[in-house]
């Protein structure tokens, strides 16, 4: 072998011996076959022998028939390291991108790296000279940012890998400033690690809401506070694990809070509305529902704080007294929103105390529903209590009558906007005795489901005309002509009209507030009102086609293309027209392609069955401008036809 190679021995090969130190170091970079012969010099037998299959080697090129054994080093990987190694490695990392890629390896590292808080990054920093910044700018801008990214998370997206992959990677971004927490039917696998991971890497997060999330108790709402002082607003619904500790840590460890709302959460109680009235004094609106520990205690000493400034109160479901109405009324001199809704235990003395305690001096809108304490003299004391009040908003009063409603009035000077629901002890007479008494500055009335209403011929002194802009009357069946035609004299600056499901009402009657009009209509709603025809739709075109902008005659049944056409004509600044269930047809379509309704955005035909597939070229010619249409349950237009329309209608969202 020698000769046929030219060499006589090792030396003449290569003069001492191998040159790999190792000789498994040739694998690292020459691929062996199955086949391949080796030849490796006499070395020192290694402590630890790997056999190799002899198989695989061939016999005639073993020099001494000896196996080769060579020595196996130990495999060391980062991973071998412990925590506390790693977590000085992760906060040594010069800046934000090096630590989320370093999130990316493993969920262990993830973990490591989002309990890092801010106060522990070593990271270098750059001199205000080099860059025109202050340290703490250049801190800020590293590690949290002023927080302007939002994130929500609900039903199985919400883990806590997720919270701390968001904490990690939002922290160099610009920083998470709102973060939404929803469990979804099963609820959500978020514990209080996902939240302890967002406190020690979002220290900007300023809005947290939680909802239907029981997973989550005190501690992760204390890591919150702790973590996150710039907390401004809090919103926890449906967690029933969170109790008074938790809403005490943040009322100690955020100052600027603002906002708070909690919602059937039976563990929160008078404790924590306690702490947060003395200690919370940024707190500017508050919502509480539905949560049972709550009583007249809690609300009293929220209130009665000496540094309280609340400006909107909601309180709804609640077992509070008229105590609690009493201290309202006395010490929220600073409350211009207050919403009070199903409240059991409130008889009438409690709003009359809220009234006459001339403390809401500032109140501009009230909202009162579910309250059986409403009564004519409860009424009649807010009103004379709340001098500035503009919106009143009154649900479901039973006990409310003509005389209650009628005093308020004569008291509310400054009342702007009246809203009753399901108030049926009210009748033509309180209808029009608020319009005698508020003829100056009232501008909005809307009555829903009074069923006291009834249509009659009333003989009403001489009374100057009203200020009222916006009417709405629904699903008021005793609602007439009569009563329409009082409006249409009293009410000439009438510009937006909502009559729906008024079946009493018909061309007759709405045609005086078509006539007396001076101001112009610009929205008009008569939708499910059976009995108008196209003929007070012609009247309405002539009259107000200038100044119309939105027109719903949704299930008028006898509304035809004749109205179409009249509207085409008539009315250039439609945006929005709804003729569903209607007895149009393709020529009214066409009607309306053919016009200068450059403004058209919105087009409603669901239900018309006389519209079919010849209306697709009047359609194609109106997507210009149109933004909505709605084709559900066209039964004449085939699927066909609706994919032409989707397909050549590209900016506009098509309902069929």
């Amino acid at each position: 072998m020698s000769k046929v190679l030219g060499f006589t021995g090792i030396d003449d090969f290569f003069p001492g011996g191998s040159i790999y130190a190792n000789p498994k170091e040739p694998s690292l970079l020459l691929s062996l076959g199955r086949h391949v012969d080796l030849y490796f010099p006499p070395q020192k037998r290694s402590r630890t022998s790997v056999s190799l299959k002899r198989s695989h080697i061939n016999d005639p090129f073993l020099l001494s028939g000896e196996w080769f054994e060579a020595e196996e080093k130990q495999q060391t990987s980062i991973e071998d390291l412990p925590d506390e190694c790693l977590f000085e490695i992760f906060r040594r990392l010069p800046g934000g991108q090096e630590r989320s890629s370093c999130a990316c390896v493993s969920k262990r590292w993830l973990w490591l790296l989002s309990n890092i808080c801010k106060d522990e990054i070593c990271s270098t920093k750059k001199t205000s000279h080099e860059n025109d910044v202050t340290e703490e700018e250049a801190d800020v801008e590293e590690f949290g940012g002023d927080g302007y990214l939002s994130r929500d998370l609900e039903g199985k997206k919400a883990t806590d890998v997720g919270l701390a992959a968001i904490a990690v990677g939002t922290a160099s971004r610009g920083g998470l400033g709102k973060l939404s927490i929803r469990g979804g039917n099963s609820g959500c696998a978020v514990t209080n690690l996902g939240l302890r991971a967002v406190a020690h890497g979002c220290p900007s997060l300023k809005v947290l809401s939680l909802w239907n999330v029981s997973t989550i108790d005190d501690e992760g709402l204390i890591e919150i506070a702790s973590g996150c002082p710039q907390l401004k607003k809090l919103d926890l619904c449906y967690c029933p694990t969170i109790s008074d500790k938790a809403l005490i840590a943040v009322a100690k460890n955020c100052p600027n809070l603002t906002e708070l709302s909690i919602e059937s959460c039976p563990r929160i109680g008078n404790e924590g509305l306690q702490a947060i009235g003395q200690l919370s004094t940024s707190l500017r609106s508050l919502s509480i529902k539905k949560c049972t520990s709550v009583g007249d205690q809690g609300i009293a000493s929220l209130f009665s704080s000496a540094s309280f400034l609340l400006t909107k109160v909601k309180l709804e479901a609640l077992t509070i007294s008229d105590l609690s109405l009493a201290v309202i009324g006395h010490y929220g001199k600073a409350v211009t929103d207050l919403a009070l809704k199903y409240l059991p235990n409130v008889s009438e003395k409690g709003f009359w105390l809220m009234g006459y305690g001339h403390g809401l001096q500032k109140l501009n809108s009230l909202s009162i529903a579910s309250c059986d304490g409403v009564t004519d003299i409860g009424l009649d004391a807010l009103g004379r209590g709340c001098p500035n009040l503009k919106h009143l908003y009154l649900c479901k009063s039973a006990f409310l009558s003509d005389y209650g409603l009628v005093s308020f009035s004569k008291a509310a000077l400054s009342i702007e906007s009246l809203k009753l629901e399901e108030c049926h002890r009210v009748t033509q007479l309180g209808f029009f005795g608020v319009l005698f008494n508020c003829c100056a500055k009232l501008k909005a009335l809307a009555l829903i489901s009074c069923f006291g209403i009834k249509d009659r011929k009333l003989v009403l002194p001489s009374l100057s005309p009203c200020s009222l802009q916006s009417l709405s009357i629904c699903n008021c069946p005793g609602f007439g002509d009569a009563t329409m035609a009082l409006l249409g004299k009293l009410c000439p600056e009438l510009q937006y009209v909502e009559l729906s499901r008024l079946e009493g009402v018909t061309d007759a009657g709405f045609l005086p507030v078509l006539l007396n009009s001076e101001a112009g209509l610009a929205k008009v709603n008569l939708s499910h009102c059976i009995n108008v025809t196209d003929k007070i739709v012609s009247s309405l075109a002539n009259k107000h086609g200038l100044t119309l902008e939105v027109l719903n005659l949704d299930g008028c049944k006898k509304i035809s293309d004749v109205s179409l056409m009249e509207i085409a004509e008539n009315c250039p600044l439609i945006w929005d027209l709804d003729v569903s269930e209607s007895a149009i047809t393709d020529a009214g379509i066409s009607a309306l392609a053919g016009s200068a309704m450059f403004h058209l955005q919105i087009l409603s035909l669901s239900g018309c069955s006389l519209v079919s597939n010849k209306s697709l070229p009047a359609l194609r010619n109106m997507g210009e401008t149109l933004l909505g249409l709605n084709i559900r349950n066209c039964k004449a237009i085939n699927s066909r036809t609706i994919g032409k329309l989707v397909e050549q209608l590209w900016r506009c969202d098509i309902l069929a």
